[in-house]
């Protein structure tokens, strides 16, 4: 079992830098993929990056392709989300995820309750 909690959400202006982060705990959390996933007001939840267990093969999505890191330490059971260049369109409440390694939400087991990031035109 793995519980996750997410936090460094908040308001920031375009263009702006963030790092949101996921903190697991339980036993083998080092073991799982981890990934990261957002939902703005009215959408559907959506893929946003996703990361192997030894930190090797990434993924992201296109919309933050050279805008987002995904990285972890698992040393300290964390996991983070590094946002540059924020857009309007990035605000959602973003989520972080453990599991298998995928774009989909069926590729992950565990799920965090969310942190809200604002950008602000």
């Amino acid at each position: 079992q793995v519980q996750l909690v997410e936090s460094g959400g908040g308001l920031v202006r375009a263009g702006d830098s963030l790092r949101v982060s996921c903190v697991a705990s339980g036993r083998a959390f080092s073991s799982y993929a981890v990934g990261w996933f957002r939902q703005a007001p009215g959408k559907d939840r959506e893929f946003v990056a996703a990361l192997s267990w030894n930190g090797g093969p990434t993924d992201y999505a296109d919309s933050v392709k050279g805008r987002f890191t995904i990285s972890r330490d698992n040393a300290k059971n964390t996991v983070y989300l590094q946002m540059n260049r924020l857009k309007p369109e990035d605000t959602a409440v973003y989520y972080c995820a453990a599991g298998n390694y995928g774009r989909t939400f069926r590729s992950f087991t565990y799920w965090g309750q969310g942190t809200q990031v604002t950008v602000s035109s």
